[in-house]
């Protein structure tokens, strides 16, 4: 069924539309927001961190864009409440709301103290149920075209061990997202909904794993991983290339987008293969 058929009008022009991203002072966040600017949107920056926001938020000021940057945890409910306040004062609409800020942690399932645990699945979950439950009943509400993308990972469709909080996070959101998307097109509402599951791209995500990690003992396969997936992540595309699929997802209103995943296609194909055959 196309986008369409379902009732949904893709937001193929941004010029003058007004577009929410989270996790937006680094990595694929900021790149959205940049590539979002570009395309003529209204950008409001969300980011824990306020003053990597800032920098972005004067740069597009100075290119002629509009921003607005506001430090939000995304984790914690009254914060996006806050967010959405802030974004419909400043523009009066929100179109495409972009729940992209995430994090990660490492270790043995069994290891993963509950603060890992609590720190992933609420920002990474919580994260997008709170985007979701501040911003789509007034997008629906405003009767325009509009858009969510909710940033999964591949790792929200397979495993990845050592990486338990993150992996259960992601397979969360995209089940989120399916389920969203489901009773968007029951509802009769013109809004779309993308899950975005890259594989590697450059962003910093490791460094404030590393960051996080530093000097504290962790299990030397937990060590092994981090360095595997430094690798990984160094030779990914740019959050730029990234950013140009996930626009291209909500120009056609389609749900699945696939940064830098061809990769694990081949692997995907062994999974679902064995869920059908019960091996």
């Amino acid at each position: 069924m196309s986008a369409v058929e379902a009732g949904i009008i893709p937001i193929s022009d941004f010029a003058g539309r007004t577009a929410v991203v989270t996790g937006a002072g680094s990595g694929i966040g900021r790149a959205l927001v940049r590539a979002l600017s570009r395309a003529g949107a209204n950008v409001v920056l969300a980011d824990r961190h306020g003053e990597a926001i800032t920098a972005v938020a004067e740069e597009i000021r100075a290119s002629g864009g509009r921003a607005l940057p506001v430090p939000t945890d995304v984790a914690d409910p009254a914060a996006v409440d806050a967010l959405a306040e802030a974004a419909y004062a400043e523009f009066g609409a929100v179109h495409v709301l972009c729940n992209n800020a995430g994090t990660s942690t490492v270790g043995y399932s069994w290891q993963t103290p509950l603060s890992d645990w609590d720190l992933a699945l609420g920002v990474n979950l919580m994260g997008v149920v709170h985007g979701i439950r501040s911003f789509v009943p007034r997008m629906i509400d405003g009767g325009d075209p509009g858009h969510v993308v909710n940033t999964a990972s591949m790792a929200g469709l397979m495993p990845v061990p050592m990486k338990a909080p993150y992996t259960a996070s992601k397979h969360a959101v995209v089940g989120l997202s399916q389920v969203l998307l489901a009773e968007l097109r029951a509802s009769g509402t013109p809004i779309g909904v993308s899950v975005v599951c890259p594989g590697a791209v450059a962003t910093s995500i490791l460094e404030e794993e590393r960051a996080r990690y530093a000097g504290a003992p962790i299990a030397s396969a937990a060590q092994d991983v981090l360095d595997q997936l430094k690798d990984t992540v160094d030779n990914g595309i740019a959050p730029d290339t990234a950013a140009d699929i996930i626009l291209g997802a909500i120009r056609a209103g389609r749900f699945w987008s696939f940064p830098n995943a061809h990769d694990y296609f081949g692997l995907l194909d062994q999974q679902h293969d064995a869920m059908l055959h019960g091996s």
